[in-house]
């Protein structure tokens, strides 16, 4: 009665201390939350004390000194936005422009889809949040869909999906004995997934596994998408940043394109130009003609309302001021060869340490697997060990995140992953 009565505007009165007692008590049940598998490691990262530990659990680009990066042609776009721009708030779908060049980012500068006006985009908190909405999306309009998500994916996407209330299910992907693409079983997912069905799908770099299809297997996947009539979402955190090539990192998505599938695609800038804080991303939806597209996109600004009403500036103006700028282009595309061409080369170094301590495991998925993780193949409790006796932190699952490899601990990672996995 005293709650209701608050809410009808009169003041909240308890009549006895057996009301405050109740409320008081009302989170009462509330457990402290599961820490996230991610972001748990770089908490006890820093919480050791030791100085030689090495964090190669976190999922943010660090140079060779193992320090955080800020691109310079980010830091020229900052430059000439600096007093130029009010701090207004931009419309429920973002910015006009970061939007544009996004799109031509993702599918081509000269795209048929984007002259037809048949894609639906919305400016997106980074990657999660593009996934969040589209998540919701699909829930609203396809509320008897599931979504089909990768074995292993990025944790956060069940996350995702789950608190969307989109029911999951699970493709094979990754082939543990092999350390490669589960190709075979994954097309058999594909073929026995009822027709119609949403698949959640890696554009490039596949996290955890840094495993990718071919060329050819990303044909063969289209065309049975094609015959099955299925929809694909693609989740493109590291366009550019994989291969050094932001059109080759793409493929898959033009591939998909050329087949004539509706797709839609979450983009992000946190790794491609280490925009992780500012939260800038991408959301679209490829529609039948410019009219659905109209529709598609006021139905994810309506749902983008309640959640943050509208999205961040700096960030979005950022992106634009560097893809809108031929010059700044370029560097950019300079700047992200080079850090991916440094993953690239650290992949390499580890290889060939472990190599050369005579161990009797084949290393190879290391140079195979691409973008900023290695799926490593270690037990937890061979983890464990190295978190343990050596003071070195990833996720349980074996994940390395090559951005915190460097010249100056390359061995020592070698030699721990070495005396960890020698009796496996």
């Amino acid at each position: 009665m005293a709650i209701r009565a608050a809410i009808s505007g009169r003041p909240l009165k308890f009549s006895s201390s057996v009301g405050a007692r109740s409320l008081s008590s009302l989170w009462r049940n509330v457990e402290p939350a599961p820490k996230d598998p991610i972001l748990g490691v770089t908490e006890a990262f820093l919480a050791d004390p030791t100085p030689h530990k090495v964090n190669v659990g976190v999922g943010a680009y660090r140079d060779n000194n193992g320090k955080p990066v800020v691109l310079e042609c980010v830091r020229e776009a900052e430059r000439r936005i600096a007093g130029s721009f009010n701090m207004e708030y931009l419309p429920m779908g973002g910015s006009v422009n970061m939007i544009e060049e996004s799109l031509k980012l993702a599918y081509g500068e000269n795209s048929d889809l984007i002259k037809d006006k048949r894609i639906a985009a919305i400016q997106a908190l980074s990657g999660t949040g593009a996934c969040r909405i589209f998540a919701d999306f699909q829930r609203r309009f396809c509320p008897d869909s599931q979504i089909y998500i990768p074995v292993p994916t990025w944790s956060n996407h069940h996350n995702i999906w789950r608190d969307a209330h989109v029911p999951q299910k699970m493709y094979h992907y990754y082939h543990p004995e092999t350390k490669g693409l589960d190709f075979a079983a994954l097309m058999d997912d594909i073929k026995n997934a009822p027709n119609g069905s949403f698949f959640l799908l890696h554009a490039c770099a596949h996290n955890p596994t840094g495993v990718d299809p071919t060329e050819e297997q990303w044909r063969e996947i289209s065309h049975q998408f094609k015959v099955k009539g299925h929809f694909a979402f693609f989740d493109m955190a590291y366009q550019g940043f994989a291969s050094g090539n932001p059109e080759k990192d793409a493929k898959a998505i033009r591939i998909f394109l050329e087949d004539g599938h509706p797709i839609g695609c979450a983009q992000s800038y946190a790794k491609n130009m280490g925009l992780y804080g500012q939260r800038v991303g991408c959301l679209s939806v490829v529609c039948e003609d410019e009219k659905q597209a109209v529709a598609v996109k006021s139905q994810l600004q309506q749902l983008a309302r309640p959640m943050y009403s509208n999205p961040p500036v700096h960030g979005a103006l950022v992106v634009s001021t560097i893809l809108g700028d031929p010059n700044l282009k370029k560097l950019w595309l300079g700047e992200v060869k080079g850090m991916a061409d440094r993953i690239i080369g650290m992949r390499t170094a580890l290889r060939e340490n472990l190599e050369k301590l005579g161990s009797p495991l084949s290393w190879e998925h290391i140079t195979n697997q691409i973008g900023m993780f290695c799926y490593s193949g270690m037990t937890p409790e061979q983890v464990d060990r190295l978190t343990k006796e050596y003071h070195i932190y990833m996720t349980r699952n074996g994940r390395i995140s090559m951005a915190g490899v460097t010249t100056g601990n390359v061995g020592y990672l070698a030699n721990a992953i070495h005396e960890a996995t020698k009796s496996a």
